[in-house]
């Protein structure tokens, strides 16, 4: 750990981006209160709100007739995960003219990390990229932005002022403007470690800030209470690189979707999708997981392990194979949910070949491979699911495998 006293980060947290994407998108929208929702459906809720709608009691979940009845002009634009993530692409392109990106922790959240004279000259440069931003991306996707000595503190001043926020946390001011805020508003205390701080008699930021780091650690369980306690003292604090694990993909499925041979082509298309992921970030993969959660409730996962593998008709096989087999040993007749995980990844240069192989096993496997190669190639040159392994059916709200999620941005050529 390194004490640091100076500010070296910025961070940048949009408001609201699906919400405010939509409006500077689509200028009918702007006077109006905004939610985002996933499919065309009476029945499902929102995935995103403007400031519009979050005064009127809105909330992320908010079902449409409630939304409707809150805010009877609301609209409530079906989300475009593609136009998101092509704005996102022009919005790092404009963040990078002023200052490097330093990692992507979402769509709509950057940190960039300072170093040299830039670390002077921080607030001019927060003014040149909310400056940038309105002019080449629009006035409406709005940055909220935090200077901080770590990241940490850097992103806790990015969410104290929303929407449009400014905030500077200095060493020299801490832990002043912290005692202000709830343990709740910092990032990464959610309701699991919340309880465990009131049984440990920790009900305010004050009483955090005054923990021993050992006692920190007591409380979450793990080296995490102690890494949490210096970064909220304004430590620079290092962690091991993340290793990949997994692709997997899951979608709960729309009422017309639920049958077992509907949820299975959701199943081949979010294989596919994991699949292509894996390819481009040059993985093979010895094992396959299928599960599924039945409209009764009931949930079952199966797994298959095979050779090292990353052809769609190894994957596509044993998928359909394993969600077969559970629907006919347990009758399943509705399904709400399916997923896959391709895991037990490694790379292709370390891969050993077995020497056992049969030939005609061997050149199976190098035509499927082949083949795979050849649709990929097609698929990127067509930017889309111009060929399949079989049929691709897309199910209703689109967006299969491509989804955005925390931590995650899809590529664009996962929307196909």
């Amino acid at each position: 750990m390194r004490k640091i006293t100076d500010i070296e980060t910025l961070y940048i947290d949009f408001d609201a981006f699906f919400a405010n994407a939509e409006k500077q998108l689509c200028p009918d929208l702007r006077t109006r209160p905004v939610g985002v929702i996933p499919l065309a459906s009476e029945h499902t809720s929102l995935i995103a709100r403007c400031y519009m709608a979050k005064a009127a009691g809105l909330t992320r979940g908010s079902s449409v007739a409630e939304a409707r009845a809150r805010c009877p002009d609301i609209a409530l634009p079906i989300a475009r995960h593609d136009e998101y993530v092509k704005l996102h692409h022009r919005i790092l392109a404009e963040i990078d003219r002023h200052v490097p990106v330093q990692k992507v922790w979402s769509i709509d959240e950057m940190e960039c990390v300072l170093i040299g004279s830039e670390r002077a000259r921080c607030i001019e440069i927060a003014h040149a990229i909310r400056d940038g931003l309105a002019e080449a991306i629009g006035p409406w996707v709005t940055p909220s932005i935090g200077l901080a000595p770590n990241q940490f503190l850097a992103k806790v001043a990015a969410e104290m002022d929303k929407p449009n926020g400014f905030v500077i946390l200095r060493a020299e001011d801490l832990p002043g403007p912290l005692f202000d805020l709830k343990l709740t508003d910092l990032p990464g205390i959610a309701n699991g470690i919340y309880k465990r701080l009131g049984q440990a008699g920790v009900f305010s930021v004050k009483d955090l800030w005054n923990l021993a780091p050992k006692h920190a650690r007591a409380i979450w369980r793990s080296v995490e209470g102690e890494r949490f306690w210096a970064q909220l003292h304004g430590y620079a604090v290092s962690r091991p690189e993340t290793v990949r694990r997994m692709f997997g993909h899951g979608r709960i499925l729309s009422n017309e979707w639920r049958m077992p041979d509907k949820a299975r082509h959701c199943l081949r298309l979010l294989t596919t999708k994991a699949a292509r992921r894996l390819r481009r970030e040059a993985y093979l993969a010895r094992a396959l997981s299928v599960s599924f959660q039945a409209a009764d409730g009931q949930r079952w996962q199966g797994e298959a392990s095979f050779a090292p593998a990353r052809d769609d008709y190894r994957f596509l096989h044993t998928a359909s194979a394993l969600f077969d087999a559970a629907i006919s040993t347990y009758r399943v007749k509705r399904l709400k949910k399916v997923s896959v995980m391709l895991h037990g990844l490694t790379r292709s240069e370390e891969v050993s070949h077995d020497l056992f192989e049969q030939a005609d096993a061997r050149d199976q496997r190098t035509r499927w491979e082949t083949l795979t190669d050849v649709v990929d190639g097609l698929n990127t040159r067509y930017q889309g699911s111009a060929v399949s392994l079989g049929p691709l059916y897309q199910p209703p709200g689109g967006y299969a495998g491509a989804k955005i999620a925390f931590g995650r941005v899809p590529e664009l050529e996962d929307f196909g």
